[in-house]
């Protein structure tokens, strides 16, 4: 794998070309994945990658069109065991100049989300590194599962009690206990 301190992972916009796409490939080394992965919180990750370019969108904007692939591993949301899952998928990011950053000093004001998810305000630099972990984030699987997991019944209760189950919780079994004692209530 290519290290990322050999590659180029920040590309200073004033150095761009406007009328030709530039390419990258960045594959980050062992280490790199390691160290994203333990940010992440994710047991592990491999072949990490993201290839795709850069553009000129307009005059004074840019675009990242890339492919994301990833192999992570993490843990069973049921069993705690490893799961590996396999990503492929697309990522694009628009950087737009004069676009106001959503950031707030206030943590009670409302923040509002731009209409476009992928837009973000244009800096000096765009740091491929930041997108590729970014994405990466953006899509882990949320509740990875090994195949045939099963939660199955937990029941507790205190001692001497009887336990609440899972089909006491339907919207019918209220119902159901109360024709059976109506029956009952008939029969005598």
């Amino acid at each position: 794998m290519t290290d990322t301190a050999n590659q180029a992972t920040q590309f200073r916009v004033a150095d761009l070309r406007q009328n030709r796409e530039t390419r990258f490939d960045l594959r980050p080394d062992a280490n790199s994945c390691e160290a994203l992965a333990k940010e992440l919180g994710v047991l592990g990750l491999k072949k990490l990658r993201l290839a795709g370019s850069l553009q000129a969108l307009g005059k004074s904007d840019w675009e990242i069109k890339a492919t994301l692939g990833a192999t992570v591993t993490q843990p069973c949301v049921v069993t705690l065991e490893p799961v590996t899952t396999r990503l492929d998928v697309p990522v694009e990011r628009r950087f737009i100049a004069g676009l106001e950053s959503p950031a707030s000093d206030d943590d009670d004001e409302d923040i509002e989300m731009p209409e476009d998810e992928n837009a973000e305000p244009l800096g000096s630099m765009i740091d491929i590194a930041q997108v590729m972990a970014e994405a990466l984030a953006l899509n882990l699987p949320l509740y990875p599962r090994k195949d045939e997991a099963d939660i199955g019944e937990a029941v507790f209760t205190e001692p001497g009690k009887t336990a609440m189950r899972d089909e006491d919780t339907r919207p019918f079994a209220g119902l159901a206990e109360l024709r059976n004692k109506l029956s009952d209530d008939d029969q005598k």
